[in-house]
Formats: structure tokens, sequence, C-alpha cells
């Protein structure tokens, strides 16, 4: 059994034998089933989604207004304030940075009624 163990682990059989089967079967195995089995984190890229342009310009020491999409921002505006301050920090990081601490944010350019961009304040 030793033997078996150590000849799957360096590879030692010919392809076509029964055990370069069993050893294929199990790599491939390995690949289509773990993902259904383990979360692996990983996500799509983010800045794929975006809608529209944001525009960025600063205000003052190290502060920032963000003008982002109002549909890139995945968030109920009647959410809470962290859950609305954690999507807009989401929205603003591809060109920001992570060093950025949103301050404030409003709703702007209504269009029918509904708001079609956030401005959003942010420090470093």
């Amino acid at each position: 059994m030793q033997k078996t163990l150590k000849s799957y682990f360096f590879w030692t059989h010919q392809r076509g034998s029964f055990h370069y089967d069993v050893m294929v079967t199990l790599i491939l195995a390995f690949i289509f089933i773990t993902p259904h089995i383990w979360n692996y984190g990983d996500k799509p890229f983010r800045e794929a989604g975006f809608t529209g342009p944001t525009l960025v310009v600063g205000d003052g020491d190290h502060g920032l207004i963000v003008t982002v999409p109002y549909k890139d921002v995945w968030v109920d505006p009647s959410a809470g304030d962290w859950h609305v301050r954690r999507a807009l920090h989401q929205a603003i990081e591809p060109v920001t940075g992570d060093a950025v601490a949103v301050v404030r944010w409003e709703t702007t350019a209504y269009v029918d009624g509904k708001p079609t961009a956030w401005k959003v304040w942010a420090h470093r």
C-alpha cells in the first residue's frame, strides 16, 4: 500500500494504465467538485459593472468630493447610515483608494423625482 501511494505521489505510472487513470480522475474530481464544497472567496471584478463616469474634485486639505452614478451603489437609501457609508466606500474605492473615509453624502441630479447621482465627501 505504501509503495502504491508513493508511486501516486511521484506520478510514476505509465499513461493509459489503471493507476494513471485513477490519478487523473481524482484530479478532475477535485477541480470540479471542490468549488461546490468550499468557498474560495473569489468575486467578480467590481469595476466592470460601472454604468457611468465618476467625478473626483479636491475639497481643500486631503478632502475629496466624489460624484458617483446612482446605479453604481447597491444599497437602499433608507437603510442605516452604516450600510450606506459602506456601499459608498466600496463604490469610490477603485478611484480614491482604500485610505479614504466617507464623511457625508447626499443624492443629487434628480430626473422625474428619482436621484441619478451620489455626491460623497471623503477625507484621507
